[in-house]
């Protein structure tokens, strides 16, 4: 009997001190937790219309002098500048466009604006009115006039905008008869 009591006190020792072990935990760790990274979100731009650019159009316009009218093709270049005010731009404007129209046998032969403008920030578009001063030069002689209008300017990328203009023309005594014309034109600008 004294030996099963050996064994016995023997085996429990064995497992009492295999027990503590498991409940005290192991030298070696298991695997480490997974970091789970934030997720990135996308960057808006902020859009920024402030700076100067130039840039070229083309387009056609319907030109009436007295009892005649014409139409043709235009092409232009043209620079500026705008301040972005936040949700409100302010910016100004010359531009040049060489004409290809004949109106009662007279040929328009270019128009040169110096506009003032007034937008709306809409991020990367820009939506905007215009007015100024333009000169008419024809064969008919040149001639004083103003411009007004409306456009709109979008960012394709960095620094390039494609956009679009209308605008109404009115000039006084151009050989004797007043020219008024309508014109729209594509534009593609490089701002910096």
């Amino acid at each position: 009997m004294t030996r099963i009591k050996s064994l016995i006190i023997g085996s429990a020792i064995v497992v009492t001190a295999g027990a503590g072990a498991a409940f005290a935990g192991s030298a070696t760790t298991g695997p480490a937790d997974p970091v789970i990274a934030a997720p990135v979100l996308p960057v808006v731009r902020a859009s920024d219309w402030t700076g100067f650019y130039f840039g070229a159009g083309v387009g056609t316009g319907e030109w009436d002098r007295g009892a005649a009218s014409g139409s043709g093709r235009n092409e232009g270049v043209f620079v500026g500048y705008d301040y972005d005010f936040g949700n409100y731009v302010l910016g100004g404007e010359a531009q040049y466009i060489g004409n290809d129209v004949v109106i009662g046998g007279q040929a328009l032969q270019g128009v040169t604006r110096v506009k003032a403008k007034a937008g709306y920030d809409a991020g990367r578009a820009l939506v905007y009115t215009t007015a100024g001063y333009a000169y008419a030069d024809s064969s008919a002689g040149g001639g004083n006039g103003y411009v007004a209008g409306v456009g709109l300017d979008y960012e394709v990328m960095d620094n390039v905008t494609v956009g679009a203009e209308y605008l109404y023309n009115e000039f006084d005594d151009i050989g004797g008869q007043n020219l008024t014309g309508n014109t729209i034109e594509a534009r593609l600008s490089y701002r910096f």
